[in-house]
């Protein structure tokens, strides 16, 4: 990933165009007028009373449109594809009524929130048919950008490809005092990236090749907010782009087709400490950004998303796609820089009570071997360990594999340490709960587990390319 050094010149210079390449040479009423205009998936508040904010969420089949002309049958949760944005402020208890509507067991996961493990809706916590789940529980994270999606084990691939996942926005008083794009659809844009296959009749087929198990499903064409050939119009100087990588097995390396430089602020956890100028960033599934895009100069802007990684030739593509024409509706005079200085970071203690290895391998040779983790498969009966509440622990996974594993911790954030003994990247050094592990890399991560005890209930830790965690790279453990 290419990385700029970060000085307060490259900040103002890098958002008021003085790094980036020629603009495009494209107008955009034109290009306007040749596509549809993406649509934001709706946002949700929620019934605030006493403190509470409830919502309520139905996982329902649907059909929808992806190709022109043809309904493909879909799985979505208060739509019938992907679910709505919903807002969550800190300080705040949020209760959820989700209804499965459909006729086999779901589960409704929290990824990225600090929660009870009963609360969390990974395996332990399946919702039978036409039946309703209610947790509840204190919003305690810091603002940013997480999602819900589907986790029932073995079904997870299958139930997130047709549709089982929607963003969360969490607000609080240190990102709102900030001075921010934040208004929903105007100048602050959530982008799930998904890709997609399609079979002659539209549909989308979760058909897993032995390939596609192995190394996970890749589409051929990328969906954005469940939309092919949409653009972005927009009327502000400067927008914040809400990036989640809400594939199966795709990883993107996500680049402006001219060049141009955006300025990261905010990964899984949050806010960063300071903004990062990029040119391209890597992110894998599960995976956050939250960018600064300037668009003063009224120049359109195209955004790629290409595979990355020695799995990309078996996509059915070259790997570089045109996902999104950004369309600003006029030009404007420079907007002010955002602050040098966004967040201090919530320190994790350099002490740890335990060191953990975690070794990712793969059983046989060819294709026809086990996922596994430290040796062993998941198996649903078996808690793997336990971890004292409130503790501070280090954790290493060590990719014995050929291929790229994003590792997802469940129950909160951690900081990444070092990756084969060197810290992480600046973009990296934020707080997270996916980390991308390549072939033969070792990554140190260190995390505090919550004060939530429980002996029974268990979290999960596994790979986020679905079809991995679902042929048993996963494990968990209970927080006692």
């Amino acid at each position: 990933m290419q990385k700029l050094t970060l000085t307060r010149r490259s900040v103002l210079f890098g958002l008021a165009g003085g790094v980036l390449a020629a603009p495009m040479i494209v107008r955009s009423s034109a290009w306007a007028a040749s596509v549809k205009h993406l649509m934001m998936p709706a946002l949700d508040e929620g019934t605030l009373t006493n403190g509470v904010r409830e919502f309520s969420l139905g996982v329902k089949a649907g059909q929808t449109e992806f190709l022109p002309g043809a309904l493909a049958d879909t799985v979505g949760i208060n739509a019938s594809f992907l679910g709505p944005v919903l807002r969550l402020r800190a300080g705040e208890t949020a209760r959820f009524n989700v209804a499965n509507k459909l006729s086999e067991q779901v589960a409704v996961h929290w990824h990225g929130l600090h929660l009870p493990a009963r609360m969390d809706g990974g395996p332990h916590q399946p919702i039978d048919p036409a039946a309703i789940w209610q947790p509840e529980f204190p919003i305690v994270q810091r603002a940013g950008t997480y999602w819900f999606h589907a986790h029932q084990h073995g079904k997870t691939g299958a139930h997130v490809w047709a549709g089982m996942a929607g963003v969360i926005r969490v607000e609080d008083e240190e990102e709102g005092a900030l001075n921010l794009p934040r208004t929903y659809g105007q100048d602050d844009f959530v982008l799930v990236l998904q890709d997609r296959r399609f079979d002659a009749g539209g549909q989308i087929p979760y058909a897993l090749t032995m390939h596609d198990k192995m190394a996970g499903l890749q589409g051929d064409q990328t969906l954005v907010n469940g939309q092919l050939g949409a653009s972005l119009n927009v009327d502000a100087p400067l927008i914040r782009l809400r990036l989640l990588n809400g594939s199966n097995g795709s990883i993107y390396r996500v680049h402006f087709a001219d060049g141009r430089s955006v300025a990261q602020i905010a990964s899984d956890g949050g806010l960063l400490a300071a903004p990062v100028m990029l040119s391209e960033l890597l992110l894998a599934p599960g995976e956050r950004a939250e960018v600064l895009l300037d668009v003063s100069a009224g120049s359109p802007a195209l955004l790629r998303a290409e595979l990355f990684g020695a799995e990309a030739p078996f996509s059915g593509s070259n790997g570089i796609r045109d996902v999104l024409p950004i369309i600003p509706a006029r030009a404007w005079a420079k907007p002010p820089s955002p602050a040098l200085r966004l967040s201090g970071l919530p320190a994790i203690p350099a002490q740890t009570v335990e060191r953990r290895t975690f070794v990712l391998s793969m059983s046989g040779q060819g294709m026809m071997g086990d996922l596994l983790i430290n040796g062993v498969a998941y198996d649903h009966q078996r808690i793997d360990f336990t971890v004292a509440a409130g503790s501070t622990e280090t954790w290493v996974f060590e990719n014995r594999t050929e291929m790229l594993h994003p590792m997802h911790i469940h129950a909160g954030q951690f900081h990444i340490v070092s990756r084969n003994g060197k810290p992480p990247e600046p973009q990296e050094a934020g707080l997270k709960d996916v980390v991308l592990t390549h072939p033969g890399e070792i990554v140190e991560v260190r995390m505090t587990f919550p004060e939530y005890s429980d002996r029974r209930a268990p979290y999960m830790y596994h790979c986020h390319i679905l079809e991995h965690e679902d042929a048993g790279m996963m494990g968990q453990f209970t927080v006692v």
